[in-house]
């Protein structure tokens, strides 16, 4: 399985979210990219050290979000992986760009040396708060053929955050887990309803139930409740990972150290 040979294993592989501050061109944008940069290092090297199993890199202070990402957004990502592809030279690594912006994400990691990246709107239209967001998975899945970066797995999240799910209402989260798999999605991703908020725990265990491919919880994991997740295949952690678990700030080590103690514990 290419989930198990990219992580070393197949349940509760802990992905460290990097946060990277709002970059050139958009609204909140006020650092140098040399800046930026050596922001997200810090934040990669506290993961890498407290033994993470992989690392996601994302744009998330861009708000407010746009459906068409600038080149600069792709140009200055493609530094900040970088950099931290070399920092972190054997870590499993990804990146997502808001908003949707899938290709360009693929098109980083290829150029990167990245291993994966989280896709918005993969299957079934929906309503995010940047606007209605179609699915993509064909032209995506055409492209990464295109651009030959078929090692380069794709995570799709499913009925995901800060969206109105209303246009399918009638297609349950597990019929839409069955779509992705049918799409050839490399791996789900479940979330609550906003960043920070933890999934349903019953979603995990119907969607891991109702496919053969990976499912992991992207939102939610905390100290608290890690032990509800443990059979995930995955957990992406940001939020809880930040001092005083808010997403915005920087990284806190021993938040991280407590954390993955937490979960050794529980691996044993």
């Amino acid at each position: 399985m290419k989930f198990l040979n990219l992580f070393g294993r197949l349940n509760s592989a802990v992905i460290g979210m990097v946060h990277v501050k709002a970059l050139p061109g958009t609204p909140l944008g006020t650092l140098t990219m040399s800046q930026i940069t050596e922001e997200a290092c810090q934040d990669a090297e506290i993961y890498r050290d407290a033994g993470v199993d992989g690392l996601i890199i994302e744009n998330m202070h861009d708000v407010p979000y746009v459906f068409d990402v600038g080149p600069e957004v792709c140009s200055s990502l493609t530094v900040v992986c970088s950099a931290l592809r070399k920092l972190c030279p054997h870590l499993p690594m990804g990146v997502q760009i808001l908003s949707s912006a899938n290709k360009q994400a693929l098109a980083v990691a290829m150029a990167t040396g990245l291993d994966f990246i989280r896709a918005e709107g993969f299957v079934f239209s929906h309503v995010a708060d940047e606007g209605l967001l179609n699915a993509c998975a064909g032209d995506l899945l055409r492209y990464r053929k295109r651009i030959r970066a078929e090692h380069v797995q794709v995570f799709t999240d499913i009925k995901k955050k800060h969206s109105s799910h209303a246009l399918t209402s009638d297609v349950s989260i597990k019929e839409t887990a069955r779509a992705a798999e049918f799409f050839l999605s490399d791996g789900l991703i479940i979330t609550g309803a906003a960043t920070g908020e933890q999934a349903d725990p019953q979603e995990l265990r119907d969607v891991s139930q109702s496919v053969g491919i990976p499912v992991l919880i992207g939102s939610g994991v905390t100290l608290d409740n890690v032990e509800r997740y443990m059979e995930a295949n995955g957990m992406i952690i940001g939020s809880h990972f930040k001092h005083g678990g808010h997403w915005a700030n920087a990284v806190d080590p021993e938040r991280v150290k407590r954390l993955m103690g937490r979960i050794r514990d529980l691996r044993e």
